[in-house]
């Protein structure tokens, strides 16, 4: 029996390689936008008001939808909590993405 390997789940649900990517990146600022509300420790009707959506967009991105939500949307959610990524070249040749407070 052939065993497959994959680095990462989002590999496994495309053959499409910018697909992927497209997911990837899309779940990594859903769990960061996630991450800074949960530290807020604020009610999903907070969190609405702040974010300019309705409590139950709240409710889907905080259950983790990626599938509802864009790369543009989610860094504009994340721009009205004043937070700004930098992406940088760093010295082994790799991208990082530091996360900024932008006030």
């Amino acid at each position: 029996m052939t065993k497959l390997s994959y680095d990462n789940i989002f590999d496994v649900m495309t053959e499409d390689g910018a697909e992927a990517a497209d997911l990837r990146f899309r779940a990594d600022l859903l769990l960061t936008l996630r991450k800074i509300l949960e530290s807020k420790a604020r009610k999903q009707s907070e969190i609405a008001a702040t974010l300019g959506i309705s409590q139950p967009r709240v409710s889907e991105l905080m259950r983790g939808k990626i599938d509802l939500f864009s790369a543009d949307k989610l860094i504009g959610l994340l721009a009205r909590l004043n937070v700004r990524l930098k992406p940088s070249l760093g010295p082994d040749g790799k991208v990082v993405c530091d996360v900024l407070d932008a006030a």
